[in-house]
């Protein structure tokens, strides 16, 4: 074992990791550095607010250790920068390592393979550069919307996160994630009705606040009617965000261990419903860390281990695309090593992004004009789950709910609490539009990688009336 003294600080990623490797004398370590960078805007009531920047750094050892009734493993996360705090935190891991139980999501420390990552190479930063287009663009913004009566809020955030993997097994990864959001709330000048937009981005290049902007500005002025309706089973539309929202819930609650199990909706009589139609239309959902404006990591990163789902013994294990439903066929379901050694299945980790598509052509305009009497969503909130066995969950209806009849926006109708289950709505919708990137309103701040539809669904539940803007 390498002792390190003194307060001598550890310059990069790749030293820091390199060191508390050398500290450690677990039998397996892994170590986990990511170097965050990120810059926002915020603005309110057509002027900005705030802006900011941050950076920070993570370092994360996994300790692991061998003994007579199984493997244990303990996982310690802090900041840290000089060389006598990494080895006081390799130290806190080893201690939490020999005294916690032993797992059965143990397994083998994933060996090196080739890949071809810069491991060498600086870690990427953001800066408020990012933002040199969007400042003048949101200023003229605001000017049109305080001329013409109206309130105009927001949120701008660019974050540069890179991830540093290393094992003692000699393996070593790195990934560099751009991620970026832009969310817009318009409100009337009398703030009784509002309503949103947001956008993923990898970078702010292209993106047309000028357009954003009037696409709700018409919203608002197309819909000043207020139409008070109770609660009940309407026909909806779904923007693409809110599917998202709902698709996201249903993706991180797809463990096959659960399943096999019998403890979640995709298990059924003792096993799991692999094979089963969900849905009677042909939708794939489905993950591609290599897929186009939705790129992430192509490995698993895991420093906070869920039972089912993730295990911090398969930290650097390839991550490939995947389909989890195939024209409406459940296909696959998240698997970690162990479980996937214990029933002689594939191991699946979870990917950092999700798609839907499948469906029609159809843009969210067409289907509001192809639609006698319905309701359509903005966006929605608070989502929760209820029961794990139906995945039936609830959630209130944020930002602008409109009465459609014949094809054209009537009004505003006031908000609403639901109660639905996302995989039995899959089996209910009678359309899907086209697929698009998306950003969902309720899982952004953790899950924001999507690309979905517009769907319609014939019976929405909306359980109560919520007295929400």
């Amino acid at each position: 074992m390498t002792t390190h003294a003194g307060n001598r600080a550890v310059d990069s990623a790749q030293e820091l990791a390199e060191a508390a490797l050398a500290e450690s004398a677990a039998d397996g370590c892994v170590v986990v550095v990511e170097e965050h960078s990120e810059t926002n805007l915020r603005w309110a009531a057509n002027a900005l607010t705030t802006n900011g920047q941050a950076r920070t750094r993570s370092l994360t050892v996994i300790s692991t250790f061998e003994r007579a009734d199984g493997a244990s493993a303990g996982v310690v996360t802090r900041a840290v920068t000089t060389a006598r705090e990494v080895a006081d935190l390799v130290h806190a891991s080893e201690a939490a390592g020999r005294t916690a139980r032993p797992t059965s999501e143990a397994s083998p420390l994933v060996e090196p393979y080739e890949h071809d990552d810069d491991w060498a190479a600086a870690a990427a930063e953001t800066s408020a550069a990012v933002f040199e287009d969007l400042v003048p663009a949101l200023g003229a913004a605001f000017g049109r919307w305080r001329r013409e009566g109206r309130l105009l809020f927001g949120y701008a955030e660019h974050q540069m996160s890179s991830c540093f993997l290393a094992t003692s097994t000699g393996l070593r990864r790195r990934f560099d994630q751009p991620d970026g959001r832009l969310e817009l709330t318009g409100k009337s000048g009398d703030l009784t009705r509002a309503t949103w937009s947001g956008a993923h981005v990898p970078d702010f290049a292209g993106v047309d606040v000028t357009t954003v902007a009037e696409a709700l500005g018409q919203r608002l002025d197309q819909s000043p009617e207020r139409v008070a309706l109770p609660a009940g089973r309407y026909e909806t539309i779904l923007p693409p965000a809110a599917v998202a929202d709902l698709m996201i819930c249903a993706y991180q609650k797809a463990s096959a261990r659960d399943a096999d199990e019998g403890r979640n909706v995709y298990g059924a009589g003792g096993g799991s419903r692999i094979g089963e139609r969900l849905s009677t239309l042909p939708l794939t959902l489905r993950s591609d860390p290599a897929e186009p404006g939705l790129r992430c990591s192509p490995f698993a990163i895991i420093t906070a281990p869920e039972s089912g789902m993730e295990s911090v013994f398969d930290n650097g294990q390839p991550v490939s695309a995947v389909p989890w439903i195939s024209r409406g066929h459940l296909t696959d379901l998240v698997r970690t090593r162990s479980w996937a050694r214990h029933t002689g299945s594939r191991p699946r980790p979870r990917v950092g992004n999700l798609i839907l598509d499948g469906g029609g052509d159809a843009t969210l305009e067409q289907m509001i004009a192809t639609t006698e009497r319905g309701l359509l969503l903005t966006s929605l909130w608070y989502v929760r789950e209820v029961d794990p066995r139906t995945l039936l969950s609830t959630g209130l209806t944020r930002d602008g709910v409109y009465l459609v009849e014949n094809g054209r926006i009537r009004g505003t109708v006031n908000n609403f609490r639901f109660n639905e289950s996302p995989t039995d709505l899959l089996g209910r919708l009678t359309e899907a539009g086209r697929s698009e990137h998306t950003l969902p309103r309720e899982r952004s701040d953790r899950f924001r990688r999507t690309k979905m539809p517009a769907i319609r669904v014939p019976d929405f539940n909306m359980s109560t009336v919520s007295d929400a803007v």
